[in-house]
C-alpha cells in the first residue's frame, strides 16, 4: 500500500501562517470541539438510553450523532496540536490514515442524510405502511450497507493515493491531509486519481443530494395537496426546511472543492471551506435535528433529572 518515494513525513501549514492568531484560533476551534462532543454525544446517549426513543428516525439520528464525533474527531485534535506546536509534522501513514477514515465518515455521512429523508417520507406520506417498510431490521442493514460503502469508497481514495511519487515538497497547504492537496505534491501521472475524485466521490454526492431533495420534494407535494391545517402544513415545512439547511451546510462545500476543477479555486477557498463541512455542521446538526423535537427535548430533561 505504501508508496516507493523517500517521503516519511508531511507538514501541515495549518489554517493560518499567522504567529498572533494561534492561540485566539486554539480556543476558537477547541470551543467548537467540545460542543459537537457535547452536543451529540448527548443526543447518542439519550437515543439508545429511553426506550420512548428506540424508534427509525431516532435510530438514524444516533448515527448521524456518532458519525459527526469521528468526523471531527480525524481532523481536529491534529489541528488544535499544530497551533501551539512550531513541529507541525505528520507521518506518511498517519496522513493516509486520516484521509482514508476523513473521507469513510464523509461518504457514509453523505448517504446517511438521503437515509434520514426517505424515513421522513415514509413517515409522513405513508404513514399506514411505516413500521412494515421501516422495521428495525430494515433499518439496521440500510446502516450496515452505508457504513461498509463508505469504507470502500474512501479505500479506493487512500490506497491510490498512497501508491503516488513524492518527490518535492512535503509541505501539505491544508490543516488535515486530503486527496486533492496531497495531489498537489505528487510526481508523474495523477489523471486516475484525479477521475476518481471528480467522478465517483462526485457521483456520492451528486445522487445522495439528489435523493435526499427527492424525498423532501415529494414530502412537500403531498402535504401541500393532504394538508388542510395551515399550522400542520407550516410546522411540515419549516422542519422539512431546516433539515435540508443540514443537506446544503453538507453537499454545497463538498461539490465547491470536489467537483469544481482544480484551477476554480485557491488553497485559502478551500481551506475555509473545509472548515465549514467538517468543523461547523457536525456542530450545528444536533441543533436543527433536535431544536424543534419535543420527543428529544424531554428524553434530555429526563436525563438530567435522573442525574441530579
Amino acid at each position: 500500500m505504501l508508496n516507493q518515494t523517500s517521503v516519511t513525513e508531511f507538514f501541515l501549514l495549518g489554517v493560518t501562517d499567522t504567529e498572533v492568531l494561534q492561540p485566539v484560533l486554539f480556543m476558537v476551534f477547541l470551543t467548537i470541539y467540545f460542543l459537537n462532543l457535547a452536543g451529540n454525544g448527548a443526543i447518542l446517549i439519550v437515543v439508545t438510553s429511553d426506550p420512548r426513543l428506540h424508534s427509525p428516525m431516532y435510530f438514524f439520528l444516533g448515527n448521524l450523532s456518532c458519525l459527526d464525533i469521528c468526523y471531527s474527531t480525524v481532523t481536529l485534535p491534529k489541528m488544535l496540536e499544530n497551533f501551539l506546536s512550531t513541529h507541525k509534522a505528520i507521518s506518511f501513514l498517519g496522513c493516509i490514515s486520516q484521509l482514508h477514515f476523513f473521507h469513510f465518515l464523509g461518504s457514509t455521512e453523505a448517504m446517511l442524510v438521503p437515509v434520514m429523508a426517505f424515513d421522513r417520507f415514509v413517515a409522513i406520506c405513508k404513514p399506514l405502511r411505516y413500521t412494515l417498510i421501516m422495521s428495525h431490521q430494515v433499518c439496521t442493514q440500510m446502516a450496515v450497507t452505508i457504513w461498509i460503502i463508505g469504507f470502500f469508497h474512501a479505500l479506493l481514495h487512500s490506497v491510490m493515493t498512497s501508491r503516488l511519487n513524492f518527490c518535492g515538497s512535503n509541505h501539505i497547504h491544508h490543516f488535515f491531509c486530503d486527496v486533492k492537496p496531497l495531489l498537489k505534491l505528487a510526481c508523474g501521472n495523477i489523471e486516475l486519481n484525479q477521475w476518481l475524485l471528480n467522478n465517483v466521490t462526485g457521483t456520492f454526492a451528486m445522487g445522495s443530494f439528489f435523493l435526499t431533495f427527492l424525498s423532501y420534494f415529494y414530502i412537500i407535494i403531498y402535504l401541500f395537496f393532504k394538508t388542510h391545517s395551515c399550522s400542520m402544513l407550516h410546522k411540515a415545512l419549516s422542519t422539512c426546511a431546516s433539515h435540508f439547511m443540514v443537506v446544503v451546510l453538507l453537499f454545497g462545500p463538498v461539490f465547491f472543492i470536489y467537483i469544481r476543477p482544480a484551477s476554480g479555486s485557491s488553497m485559502d477557498q478551500e481551506r475555509i471551506i473545509a472548515i465549514m463541512y467538517s468543523v461547523v455542521t457536525p456542530v450545528l446538526n444536533p441543533l436543527i435535528y433536535t431544536l424543534r423535537n419535543k420527543e428529544v427535548k424531554e428524553a434530555l430533561r429526563r436525563m438530567i433529572r435522573r442525574k441530579v
